[in-house]
């Protein structure tokens, strides 16, 4: 097995930086069938530059490389113990190379290991099977989307769609509820994995292992291939698009599991996945643990094709301004949802640890007209011993909104990047204060990146890398406002659009 190691070690790499063909073609095909000129046609076109960008640089698709979970099938007399160890020197060397961000946190501590390594990660399960050779396969889910997954116990009652019992149709209102409630905060368009009975757990379980399935295979389970089906032909018609600005393409796939019960327990547990559906898997040799071929074909095989927009079809018009920072209250007054802004200049990176020290403390830097960016990079240093920033993509916003309205007010803040949006604390706050939430384009880390010239300085690294407070020299950083100083939300406009949809699909289907 001496090169069991290297083999998993180019699995990691892969995953996190290769987005699967499978998965392209998805992507490419919503790229088609959403309407040219729109907030989500322009978002499709970010999302396919920054795979391409990914691939070329060799680094994260997303910012958030989740959280490795490894599934390996292995022949009777293999050794286990000695495989999770060379997975587990893998994933070190994998974060010490900035191919996976730092994610491995003390829940008590709130202490990062800095090497994805600690109690509970990475998640590694081994299954013994019949063949002669091994199979490992990773997917990298991220915090974002991971935080949208969702279990309901049926009977329940349903926004939208009302009572929700226990057969095939209470199942299809739940699955459709489930990609509602996501809306934009799971970086829409995304993938589902669905996992019907079961306990808690392994209901939640069986959902995950549903999205190692290739997105073109079809359920042998002959309901379960027409449930399939139906919720693909009709859970794009809530239109919540992608990063949830309204659109036609919100789910590029869905795939459900079916496990016995126990009499008194009906669970249906949904797996949301982000459009960075980031798994791969390898066939190795079990005696010397060298690669023999890839599971899912592999990104390079499948180019993201530019799409030609049809003459006949107009663009959007869309106002595109430029602000330089630190940014006045009367700029920012003057922004409306629906704006796309260029931001050149310093912006500040925050996300959780931040905004908690901050209710208490000062900031290290003046933030007054500043832009604080939702985000929590994955950086490098180089020979020179400067920092690069690898990956910078948005994290998700909404959990910032306890603390988000009395920070815009205690320092001054002008400009609020992140996605999917934030409640109506915040919302009141921008009002208030004059301030604005742009909405970044979730899990595009290469493209964003770029748009960082240099690296000024870094405060409160001992939150650890995700966590501190990054100071970045920002060029071209563009963003659009969905949330503006006069109470407007283009998120809340949209979740009440889409819950007047979900009620279309109340009515029995499954009889």
């Amino acid at each position: 097995m001496q090169y069991f190691q290297q083999s998993v070690y180019q699995l990691i790499v892969e995953t996190s930086t290769n987005l699967p063909g499978d998965v392209r073609k998805a992507i490419q095909k919503a790229r088609i069938m959403e309407d040219q000129g729109t907030r989500s046609a322009l978002s499709l076109s970010t999302i396919a530059e920054n795979i391409m960008m990914a691939e070329t640089n060799i680094s994260p698709i997303c910012q958030d490389t989740g959280m490795p979970t490894f599934i390996i099938h292995c022949p009777v007399g293999a050794n286990q113990i000695i495989m999770k160890k060379q997975i587990l020197a893998a994933v070190a060397e994998a974060t010490h190379n900035s191919k996976l961000r730092e994610n491995s946190v003390d829940s008590l501590t709130g202490h990062n290991s800095g090497d994805n390594l600690g109690p509970g990660t990475p998640v590694i399960h081994f299954e013994q099977w019949e063949r002669d050779d091994i199979e490992v396969k990773l997917i990298l889910k991220g915090g974002g989307c991971e935080n949208k997954n969702i279990q309901y116990s049926l009977p329940t009652e349903l926004p939208g769609v009302g009572k929700a019992g226990r057969d095939l149709d209470g199942i299809r209102k739940c699955i459709l509820h489930a990609v509602y409630q996501a809306q934009g905060q799971g970086c829409s368009a995304g993938f589902i994995g669905v996992g019907i009975g079961g306990d808690r757990t392994s209901g939640y379980e069986l959902a995950k292992m549903q999205l190692f399935r290739p997105v073109e295979d079809v359920n042998p389970i002959e309901d379960l291939q027409k449930l399939e089906t139906y919720i693909m032909d009709n859970a794009n018609k809530l239109g919540i698009g992608t990063m949830g600005f309204g659109g036609q393409v919100t789910l590029l796939g869905c795939k459900i599991g079916v496990m016995n019960r126990l009499p008194a327990s009906f669970f249906v547990s949904v797996a949301y996945n982000c459009w960075a559906y980031r798994r791969q898997g390898i066939i190795l040799d079990a005696q010397t643990g060298d690669l023999k071929e890839w599971v899912y074909p592999q990104g390079s095989e499948t180019v993201m094709e530019k799409i030609e927009q049809a003459e006949e079809v107009e663009a959007a018009p869309r106002n595109e301004i430029v602000l330089q920072t630190p940014i006045s209250e009367e700029d920012i007054r003057k922004l409306k949802v629906g704006d796309v802004v260029i931001i050149n200049g310093m912006m500040h990176t925050g996300r959780d640890a931040l905004h908690k020290h901050l209710m208490d403390h000062d900031s290290p830097v003046d933030m007054n007209g500043a832009v604080i960016y939702h985000c929590g990079p994955v950086m490098s240093k180089n020979e020179s011993g400067e920092w690069r920033v690898n990956a910078a993509g948005p994290t998700t916003s909404i959990r910032e909104e306890p603390y988000q309205g009395e920070i815009i007010k205690k320092f001054g803040i002008r400009a609020v990047i992140g996605k999917g949006g934030m409640g109506a604390k915040t919302l009141a706050a921008l009002q208030e204060h004059g301030a604005v939430y742009m909405n970044a384009i979730g899990g595009a880390a290469q493209y964003y990146a770029d748009c960082f010239k240099k690296v000024e300085g870094v405060d409160l690294i001992e939150f650890g890398i995700p966590e501190a407070m990054w100071h970045l020299q920002t060029e071209g950083f563009a963003a659009i406002v969905t949330m503006d100083s006069h109470g407007n939300s283009l998120h809340a406009d949209v979740d009440k659009d889409s819950l007047a949809k979900l009620a279309q699909f109340k009515e029995p289907v499954f009889k």
